[in-house]
């Protein structure tokens, strides 16, 4: 959300945007590993189908281990999951009348003022030292603006909610959840947010989703209430996808970077699908 189609300098990487849905076309089997929550060693393997050409990094976590994963050092563009950081780093100075639009409905406005105003680059080198990040990183030198070309992986994003809920202070662990747990159906710019963990999996849950690439507005804006929002091929890069969250005592990750070309629609029914199946791997 916010960003556009970029490259991450020295990752070797060209993200984009994200959205969230089932691809209807062929896919491959990709076998991921299982664990248990005693963090024994696996014991079974699941099958998670991951549509072709699409690259899909996810991990599903809970009491201290990692029930699947999917090659979750893998790294991505951020798009708007980077706003964790941003508000994680501001509650650190104080609470601010920008968080709570910016985690809901993740406005775009109020997280460029916050990134601005606490030094860009310099919020995402301080939270990844505090939280103990190895794969997120700034965006690059030349694009210092541009916050959601940060890079992650869903390792890192898996500990930044363990960070939430196991160290950060009350205060803002109260305030960033909170806000979460409230994100609502259509974000500021009128994309529908509810891809991935909100449409495939069952309440509680809090969840801050990323998207970008899909042009600046939607081909048919969202309305609450109303079906997901369609859009049309856009063709503009390869967008990237991104939804994460907590669902009941599991914290869930899929990032995806989709084919060049791929509609805001497809990408959705593609997440929304893939989401399901990996929760479902879980044993969720």
């Amino acid at each position: 959300m916010g960003c556009r189609v970029g490259a991450v300098v020295g990752l070797g990487l060209v993200l984009a945007g994200c959205a969230d849905g089932r691809a209807p076309v062929a896919v491959e089997s990709s076998t991921v590993t299982s664990g248990t929550p005693e963090g024994r060693t696996p014991v079974a393997r699941a099958s998670v189908r991951v549509p072709d050409g699409t690259r899909v990094s996810y991990a599903v976590f809970e009491h201290g281990a990692m029930l699947v994963q999917r090659e979750p050092h893998r790294v991505f563009r951020s798009a708007s999951v980077i706003k964790l950081l941003i508000a994680l780093d501001q509650l650190e100075k104080g609470d601010d009348p920008l968080l709570g639009p910016m985690l809901r409905s993740s406005d775009d406005s109020a997280a460029s003022e916050l990134w601005r105003r606490n030094g860009r680059g310099a919020i995402v080198t301080r939270m990844a030292r505090e939280i103990g990040l190895t794969e997120t990183a700034p965006p690059p030198a030349e694009k210092p603006g541009f916050w959601g070309y940060s890079a992650l992986s869903a390792a890192d994003v898996v500990k930044i909610y363990r960070y939430l809920l196991e160290r950060a202070p009350e205060a803002a662990r109260e305030k960033v959840l909170g806000e979460l747990r409230r994100a609502t159906r259509c974000g500021t710019d009128h994309f529908d947010q509810y891809f991935g963990i909100p449409r495939a999996l069952k309440r509680p849950w809090a969840v801050k989703q990323g998207w970008s690439g899909f042009g600046d507005a939607p081909g048919r804006p969202c309305v609450t209430g109303a079906e997901p929002a369609l859009g049309p091929d856009l063709g503009i890069g390869r967008p990237v996808l991104h939804t994460t969250g907590i669902v009941g005592d599991k914290i869930v990750v899929v990032l995806t970077l989709q084919p060049a070309g791929t509609s805001f629609s497809t990408a959705y029914r593609q997440l929304t699908g893939l989401t399901g199946e990996v929760f479902r791997a879980s044993g969720g």
